[in-house]
């Protein structure tokens, strides 16, 4: 059994080809590029720390952040 593949064909599968490899290379820019320090509008790139609030147990036996009301 022989495929004939026609220059339209090849041409379409090049063009998914060329897609897929680009949209590659955008997530592998958007992973390894430093971009929260730019996000910010800061001239140096800083890393934020979190930090959760302390919890306590309320006298109704409910968790609650320490400093809510």
């Amino acid at each position: 059994m022989t495929v004939g593949v026609g220059r339209g064909s090849a041409r379409e599968i090049l063009v998914v080809l060329a897609l897929a490899v680009t949209g590659l290379l955008l997530a592998v820019l958007a992973a390894f590029t430093p971009w929260y320090g730019v996000a910010a509008g800061s001239p140096e790139v800083e890393v934020v720390e979190m930090h959760s609030p302390p919890w306590a147990i309320t006298d109704g036996g409910e968790l609650a952040a320490v400093g809510e009301g």
